[in-house]
């Protein structure tokens, strides 16, 4: 934004739009995406809407759902403008296409603007209907117009000054031969390209590394097409998991925008429109399924599919009910290894099946604890938004997780026992080596836990911290040596 400077109030209004120029997201898309996670088996409605006409379906959307105006991402540079010209005395108003009442609860909670033009029945205001309702207020060249896209030429056309909230270097070209370009502001959302592959997350392919779990446990990794099969499962559950991390961020945006660190998220901060996520996750999955249903065995593709499933099911209603939301996520990451298994070709065995269990249930509830007692930090007393637990489960989810993370290390120390064990392993002895790593590491991630130094996502915490590393290290070296030595 240019400096901003002590000059009297212009005695023109400043008119500024809403989506994309106050909001750095789009109302219209987010209460049809809304619509759709609340009632999907109703997505025609919105077909049948729109044929009535773009207002009619931006009044039933509004009345079909509901925003928090609280919590949407402003275009906190053009804020501080408009806070100083309201110091001033300047008059503010809002003029914007989306519907009245979603307008009104905006105005509402920022206290701004002294009035609130928006769309109503019969009534679309966008581009020309808009400059025609500003030049029948305030007469042309009566006001100054904050827009921020191409439908805006015709209102900066009849504007006094033009300014403009990011926008394309053609647009920029296109307001200056107006001749009125006055303030600048930038919009904060990066590249288009960037904000997609962030929400993908693809850091957190990594978890997908479990699907080599069953190679290295059946000492094939020296088998090339094993190998292959392996990579091409890794990459077909990225691509899936990157779609599931869209329908999370799509069902979460609002509850994401009321979280410290999710809000930063691109979905949440609008760096990334809605209607590209609602693009972007079924091409995703489209293109995980061909892969799988072309190269990988039919029971990938159904484990793949009972995965896909089990995520949505997880971000629209799982994740709300108190410990099945948990037991799912040890269950997705035992998934992983499950699909590992099958692609290529081996049967799993009880004593891996039961340790990913416990092990990952304990993570789960690190993940629940680390978000409560942040939540407490934070001075919030109430349940989680968005989950199903409240201050007073902070003990029982800490007992319930230990316990899991201790489960595990007892079902590895009775696997040593067990006479597969000692076909693989020329000592199995040395597994016991293991163990006491093992207890220490998941004893010493509930105390990181505890002293509410822990990431909200435990296994991005052992990916990042170095004690983790050289722990999964020895751990390893363990099996080798149970391994090799004679």
């Amino acid at each position: 934004m240019t400096s901003a400077d002590s000059t009297p109030p212009s005695p023109v209004p400043l008119v500024v739009d809403l989506d994309g120029t106050l909001t750095r997201t789009d109302l219209l898309a987010e209460t049809a995406s809304r619509f759709l996670l609340d009632r999907p088996l109703h997505a025609l409605k919105l077909v049948a809407w729109l044929s009535e006409g773009r207002s009619r379906l931006k009044r039933h959307l509004a009345e079909a759902t509901r925003i928090d105006a609280s919590v949407l991402p402003y275009n906190e540079s053009l804020l501080a403008w408009l806070r100083a010209e309201k110091a001033k005395g300047r008059r503010l108003v809002l003029a914007t296409a989306s519907h009245r009442s979603l307008a009104d609860q905006v105005a509402a909670h920022l206290g701004l603007f002294d009035e609130v033009l928006a769309s109503e029945d019969g009534l679309n205001l966008k581009s020309r209907a808009k400059r025609d309702a500003l030049v029948a207020r305030y007469g042309e060249h009566g006001f100054d117009y904050v827009g921020n896209d191409w439908p805006d030429l015709a209102v900066w056309a009849a504007a006094a000054q033009a300014h403009i909230v990011g926008g394309s270097p053609r647009l920029l070209a296109a307001v200056r031969a107006q001749g009125r370009l006055g303030r600048q502001f930038d919009d904060g959302r990066p590249a288009p390209g960037l904000a997609l592959l962030r929400a993908m997350r693809p850091h957190q392919w990594l978890k997908n590394l479990l699907i080599l779990i069953p190679l290295l446990a059946s000492h094939r990794y020296g088998a090339g097409g094993s190998l292959l099969q392996v990579v091409l499962a890794f990459v077909v559950f990225g691509l899936t998991a990157s779609s599931v991390y869209l329908i999370n961020d799509l069902v979460d945006v609002a509850d994401d925008r009321a979280h410290e660190r999710k809000r930063h998220r691109p979905l949440a901060a609008g760096h990334l429109p809605l209607a590209h996520a609602w693009i972007a996750w079924p091409a995703l999955l489209a293109l995980a399924a061909a892969v799988s249903g072309l190269w990988m065995p039919w029971r990938f593709t159904a484990c793949l599919a009972v995965y896909f499933l089990l995520t949505v099911a997880y971000s629209l209603a799982l994740k709300r009910v108190p410990l099945l939301d948990v037991i799912t996520l040890a269950a997705l990451y035992t998934l992983r290894i499950i699909a590992g298994g099958i692609a290529i070709g081996v049967a799993l065995s009880f004593w891996l099946l039961s340790f990913s269990m416990f092990l990952f249930l304990s993570l789960a509830f690190i993940k629940r604890y680390s978000e409560l007692l942040a939540a407490l930090d934070s001075g919030h007393s109430g349940a989680l938004r968005g989950r199903g637990y409240g201050p007073q489960d902070l003990a029982l989810v800490s007992s319930l997780g230990g316990a899991a993370g201790y489960l595990s290390v007892l079902v590895l120390a009775l696997y040593i026992q067990d006479s597969h064990t000692a076909a693989l392993y020329a000592q199995p002895k040395f597994i016991w080596l293991a163990c006491p790593l093992l207890l220490y590491w998941i004893s010493r991630a509930w105390l990181v836990a505890h002293r509410g130094q822990m990431h909200d996502d435990p296994v991005v915490f052992a990916l990042k911290d170095r004690t983790s590393w050289v722990v999964v290290t020895l751990f390893l070296l363990a099996f080798v040596l149970a391994k090799v030595a004679v």
